[in-house]
Parts: C-alpha cells; sequence; structure tokens
C-alpha cells in the first residue's frame, strides 16, 4: 500500500514495531521513489499516546492528512482472555485513536479513512473461536458509522476486507512452511485456485481513497476471490 500511494506520488508517513525495519523500508523506498517521500516511524500502536503523537507529527511535517489508512492487527487467532484484551488493545482501540486524532485534520483537506479489516469478520472461518473475527467485525461496524457521522463534513470511510494474502515472508508464507495442512485446505476452498497478491489490496485501496470513488462511504468492500460463502447485501 505505501509503494501505491507512492507510484501516485503521494507523501507518506507509515509506521511498523521495529525500528531496523523501518530504517531499511526508508532506505530502499527512497531509491525506488526517488520522486515521492516515505517518511517511516517506529510506532507501538498499542501505546495510544504514542500513536496519537505520531498522527499528529505526521500532519504538522506534511501540512496536512488527506487520507488514513489502518491497516494492523495482532492476529490473535487463539481463544482466552489474554488474546481478547491483546487483539483489543492492538485492532480496536488504535482504529479509535488514529482515526479520532486524524478527523480533524481530515475535515480540513476533506480526506477520507480506508480501514483494513477481514473476510473474518463476516465469515465463521477456521480462525474461530477467537477475537480475531469479531474485532474485524467491530472494525467494520465502528468504520461504517464514522461514515454516517463524517459525510455531512466531506470526509469518507470506508472498509476494505482481504481474504487470503499470500506475502512469502508474511502470514500464509509461514503457514505453508509450518502448517502445510491448513494452507492446503484454504487454498482448496478458494474457487480461483490462488490466495491473493498484496498488490491486489492495495490497488483496491488505493482506488477507494481516490476521487473516482468520491460517492462510495460505508461500505465494505471484500476482497477475496469468491472465497465467503455469504451473500453480501
Amino acid at each position: 500500500m505505501v509503494r501505491s500511494f507512492l507510484a501516485e506520488g503521494a507523501v507518506v508517513h507509515f509506521c511498523a514495531r521495529t525500528e531496523e525495519t523501518v530504517k531499511a523500508s526508508n532506505e530502499q523506498l527512497a531509491k525506488d521513489f526517488p520522486d515521492s517521500k516515505a517518511v517511516g516511524t517506529t510506532v507501538d500502536v498499542s501505546d495510544q499516546d504514542a500513536l496519537a503523537s505520531w498522527v499528529n507529527s505526521a500532519a504538522d511535517q506534511s501540512g496536512s492528512i488527506d487520507v488514513v489508512v489502518a491497516n494492523v492487527s495482532a492476529l490473535a487467532a487463539q481463544d482466552g482472555a489474554d488474546n481478547w484484551r491483546k487483539a483489543y488493545e492492538t485492532d480496536l482501540l488504535p482504529l479509535y485513536t488514529l482515526t479520532s486524532t486524524a478527523i480533524p485534520h481530515l475535515e480540513k483537506s476533506k480526506g477520507n479513512i480506508v480501514s483494513i479489516a477481514s473476510v473474518s469478520g463476516r465469515d465463521i472461518d477456521f480462525t474461530a473461536p477467537s477475537p480475531y473475527g469479531p474485532c474485524k467485525a467491530a472494525m467494520i461496524h465502528y468504520t461504517a458509522s464514522l461514515a454516517r457521522k463524517l459525510a455531512p463534513k466531506g470526509v469518507r470511510a470506508n472498509t476494505c476486507s482481504p481474504g487470503n494474502i499470500y506475502i512469502q515472508d508474511g502470514v500464509w508464507g509461514d503457514i505453508e512452511k509450518g502448517m502445510p495442512e491448513l494452507f492446503n485446505t484454504q487454498m482448496g476452498l478458494n474457487p480461483t485456485g490462488r490466495m491473493g497478491k498484496p498488490e491486489e489490496i492495495a490497488d483496491t485501496v488505493l482506488f477507494l481513497a481516490s476521487e473516482r470513488a468520491s460517492f462510495i462511504s460505508g461500505a465494505n468492500v471484500v476482497v477475496d476471490g469468491a472465497l465467503c460463502n455469504g451473500v453480501q447485501f
């Protein structure tokens, strides 16, 4: 997603957990997109003060905020009180802090919000029972409520819900190596016969954030290759 926005000429502020990863990403992005600017910062999103401070700092550095993309998860796919707490503190509370801090800036720019949820938020799948799906469902609901509240102020809010997205050093790459049975089962459930690509999610987010989607707000766009069984009305 960072790369897709940079390719459009945007100034992109992004955060991640480890200083080493952020530094390496900043260096690589500067080489790959010399005409655009990426500003990576190490932030623990479960630290609400640090998260709010980062949002305001990004606005100060760039003069405005046009788009906010909330893309984070504790990946708490196991049941238990500790995982429920972790999911709330990493998935839900930061979404509130991120958006509520950014909204005054978005109202000035007539910008928009895109939340990244999951098909687990609408289907009872292999992650259940756990906090993962319920937290993603809550993200969809909260983002839609923001859309209703902010529409009169010219601010849009939408959700993108990915299905299984394959990244070699990501979740499904790890599952392929460590849990091949689960990987093959999930691959077999998808009618397209494959998992999605990260670029396919990035393209969807870029569209939702653009003026081409100026009358789309409150939507949950599922990008899953027909993995979900339910009909979304």
